[in-house]
């Protein structure tokens, strides 16, 4: 399989955001370079650069907050409509049967970037389970990152 997008986080070695946060990040880079489908005022919605499935998004508030509770109303109101709006605009676009969407809160709870708030919305298929997770412990994603990122970005606009 072949993954080059996962090779910055190989070189950047085991603590990868320790001084930096992707999340605050990404919305200062362009949207093709962060990943990024949609902006809100207080949140936006970008693709997971580590994606259980194909069209893995994660929403975020911009302000660097760690816990849901944290949030302000209006951050966590936005980040409501924006995983609705994910969720319409993923079944559009790779016509899912259904998602995963949760939030993980502290590294205990598994969250990869623990210090950003994020909520995940993973798109599923009744389809989408095969041999690769069970005996590879590998995923197999059948577009690459860009192009799921234009698909969606083009669907959320029209939508």
């Amino acid at each position: 399989m072949w993954t080059p997008h996962r090779m910055v986080y190989i070189q950047a070695g085991p603590e990868p955001h320790a001084h930096d946060c992707p999340f605050c990040a990404a919305p200062g880079r362009s949207d093709e370079d962060g990943l990024i489908v949609a902006r809100g005022v207080h949140a936006y919605a970008l693709l997971n650069l580590f994606p259980y499935n194909s069209g893995h998004l994660l929403v975020c508030p911009y302000r660097h907050v760690a816990m849901y509770d944290q949030a302000t109303a209006e951050e966590t109101e936005e980040m409501a409509v924006l995983t609705q709006q994910a969720m319409r605009v993923l079944r559009e676009v790779s016509r899912c049967d259904g998602f995963n969407i949760g939030i993980n809160q502290g590294a205990v709870a598994g969250a990869g970037v623990e210090q950003h708030l994020h909520q995940h919305v993973v798109p599923r298929w009744n389809s989408d389970a095969n041999f690769f997770p069970i005996i590879a412990r590998t995923k197999a994603l059948p577009q690459l990152l860009g192009e799921v990122r234009q698909a969606v970005a083009d669907a959320w606009a029209s939508a």
